[in-house]
């Protein structure tokens, strides 16, 4: 086992059922024209998670972990995508609708897809969900057979990060949130949502920061890294 110091409590892990989830890193979101951008956010908010998210990758694969990427997006004709969400954002701009990235949201588009700097590597499975949640109408319990404990990474902290963290512990995970590697629209959403995560003794679970959890990773491990 290893140990992370973390909020509320020092977070233990074994690393051999220990899965990092990266969620939602997408073009849509995070780059100019995208529908986080539609919306009237400042994607450069996001963009700040990217280093620190790139080198979270590299020491994870370097350790051997099992890494799960997300991407939220809708089927070409829209069926997955309920009225209420298809009517957000500009006029012209919503859901479906043509951008600078392709079609926005829409699965196999370029704007859908992860931005470069985090491309999967083969054999990284690429979760889509239709939803906020990266449980709901996915895959992804499946695909975490065997694993314990998640560590999370991906945007935005208060909506598809805090869904998924809420549903992973439903169902048994112990989630560890890394503070540097999720990002937020709204400084103070992000603050008060990681806030939520470890209060009232880790009540949705702990946070800790990428270099923590790095230097918490078992010596053998360190030296692949370095």
């Amino acid at each position: 086992m290893a140990t992370v110091p973390a909020r509320p409590a020092p977070f233990a892990f074994d690393p051999d059922t220990t899965a990092l989830l990266v969620i939602d890193m997408q073009r849509d979101f995070l780059e100019p024209g995208g529908f986080g951008e539609t919306l009237g956010n400042d994607v450069g908010q996001l963009r700040r998670v990217i280093a620190p998210t790139a080198a979270l990758l590299a020491g994870c694969r370097a350790a051997g972990l099992r890494i799960i990427h997300t991407r939220e997006g809708h089927l070409p004709d829209l069926s997955d995508c309920p009225p209420a969400k298809l009517l957000r954002g500009a006029p012209d701009l919503r859901i479906g609708d043509p951008g600078p990235n392709g079609r926005i949201l829409v699965r196999g588009e370029y704007g859908h897809d992860i931005v470069d700097e985090l491309s999967p590597l083969p054999g990284e499975p690429v979760v889509d969900k239709p939803g906020k949640g990266a449980f709901y109408a996915t895959d992804l319990a499946e695909l975490l057979t065997g694993t314990r404990s998640l560590v999370v990474a991906g945007v935005t902290t208060e909506v598809c990060v805090h869904t998924t963290v809420r549903e992973a512990n439903d169902r048994g995970f112990e989630c560890l949130v890394l503070a540097d590697c999720v990002g937020s629209y709204f400084p103070d959403f992000q603050r008060v949502g990681l806030e939520m995560i470890a209060a009232q003794g880790g009540i949705f679970g702990w946070v800790a920061t990428s270099t923590e959890f790095l230097a918490a990773l078992p010596a053998r491990h360190l030296e692949e890294i370095s």
